[in-house]
């Protein structure tokens, strides 16, 4: 992997740790994307006992499936703490006044893991479903995370994930182009590197597939301040370390307002949606006097 494009994991938790307060009031497209990963469960017959949400941010997702999966325990993990204290906050809100003095409440997760998705804290084969959206686009390796998945799922369990693709935000990418040679904008992942991925960690019956999605922005500055209030800053090593000059900042926007349409600014993210399975287990149950027979047992 190229080092400018590794991510600094202190400087992403502290990002997100910072726009955790005022996440909710710019994360509309997040919360879109997740609303279309909701509709395609319709067509997954599959009920999970237990759910990890890998990258739960401040709940959404997490009282989406709170509600789906009523009879299930959902377990929020995220990489930053303030992000759960939010979390924890709405989801309680949500559940109807009287319960929330009950000593267990039923619709309430029962705990709140604070880690990276790319070395998970669970045991092997203790999870039902993992559900992550918008969350494995931050992990430098996209392997080790899908093995991290694969070793944790039951047989049988189902990971669901949307990311984003290599075209996001190729407008800000464009614009920065001739500013300097440092890199301003995250990398992604193309959408079939990831399938195989799936297959090489031992996922079958994997799907993928993309749509764009592209936001309006009366200036550059909106552009730049929605990444920031949602945590989605420039985390590569290979990052300036310091402001960009204004000569330089005025070239990028000058740049930039060369893509204006219909007196709009677009901002295109190349959504990528995936689910896979955990195999069943192979292996052949043996009655005891078979098993003696073959000799397997004393």
């Amino acid at each position: 992997m190229h080092y400018d494009h590794v991510l600094d994991k202190r400087m992403l938790r502290r990002s997100f740790e910072q726009a955790a307060a005022d996440y909710d009031q710019s994360a509309v497209l997040q919360r879109e994307i997740c609303d279309r990963m909701l509709s395609r469960l319709e067509y997954i017959k599959y009920v999970p006992a237990r759910i990890l949400d890998a990258g739960s941010g401040t709940g959404y997702g997490t009282r989406k499936l709170i509600e789906r999966y009523s009879a299930a325990e959902i377990m929020p993990m995220d990489i930053a703490l303030t992000m759960h204290r939010c979390a924890r906050t709405a989801i309680s809100e949500q559940i109807p006044g009287w319960q929330r003095w009950l000593p267990f409440r039923r619709h309430q997760p029962r705990s709140y893991i604070c880690a990276d998705i790319e070395q998970l804290p669970l045991r092997e084969a203790s999870i039902g479903m993992i559900w992550s959206n918008l969350a494995i686009q931050w992990c430098n390796d996209l392997r080790q995370t899908f093995a991290e998945a694969y070793r944790v799922l039951e047989n049988g369990g189902l990971l669901m994930f949307s990311t984003f693709g290599p075209d996001t935000l190729k407008e800000l990418r464009q614009a920065f182009k001739s500013a300097d040679s440092f890199s301003h904008v995250n990398r992604f992942t193309d959408m079939h590197d990831i399938g195989d991925m799936l297959v090489n960690c031992g996922f079958s019956l994997p799907v993928m597939d993309m749509e764009y999605i592209t936001l309006t922005y009366e200036d550059v500055r909106d552009v730049m301040h929605d990444l920031k209030a949602i945590g989605a800053r420039n985390v590569t090593q290979g990052r300036r370390r310091g402001l960009t000059g204004k000569a330089a900042w005025q070239q990028v926007i000058n740049r930039y307002e060369a893509l204006r349409q219909d007196g709009r600014l677009p901002a295109t993210y190349e959504v990528v949606y995936g689910h896979a399975w955990k195999p069943e287990s192979r292996q052949i149950q043996l009655k005891p006097e078979t098993r003696r027979k073959l000799g397997l047992e004393p």
